[in-house]
């Protein structure tokens, strides 16, 4: 017999990408083609440089961002882009996150607003 389906496992949602932090580099970078620099991503994200460079070496691991290093007068620079494989995956990662915020949106039922406290009861003043 097979197994039950699980249409909340959402097994598209890739661990890598969903760290907080990864997620955030993640998303800079999609809305720049042509990368970041490590400076800037820095700035985007809140990250410190220790956090920065670790989280880059799990996406550049996974073959998500691709890491150049360089000069620019005379200065280290370090440009980070998502690779053709990132922006793919990241966009399959978008759709079941999607998913989820539809799922969950179908399931929730609004709550009711609750009267403040000492309010007088809907109509009292029609007594008066």
């Amino acid at each position: 017999m097979p197994p039950e389906p699980a249409p909340f496992a959402y097994d598209g949602l890739d661990r890598v990408m969903h760290e907080k932090a990864r997620l955030g580099i993640l998303t800079s970078l999609a809305g720049h083609p042509e990368g970041l620099s490590f400076n800037d991503l820095l700035r985007l994200c809140g990250l410190t440089q220790g956090n920065m460079s670790r989280h880059l070496s799990v996406l550049e691991e996974a073959g998500l961002v691709a890491i150049s290093k360089g000069f620019e007068a005379r200065r280290p620079r370090t440009d980070i882009r998502l690779t053709a494989e990132g922006r793919r995956r990241f966009l399959d990662y978008l759709s079941v996150l999607e998913q989820v915020i539809r799922d969950a949106s179908a399931k929730i039922e609004p709550t009711p607003a609750k009267p403040a406290r000492n309010a007088p009861a809907d109509g009292w003043w029609k007594g008066i």
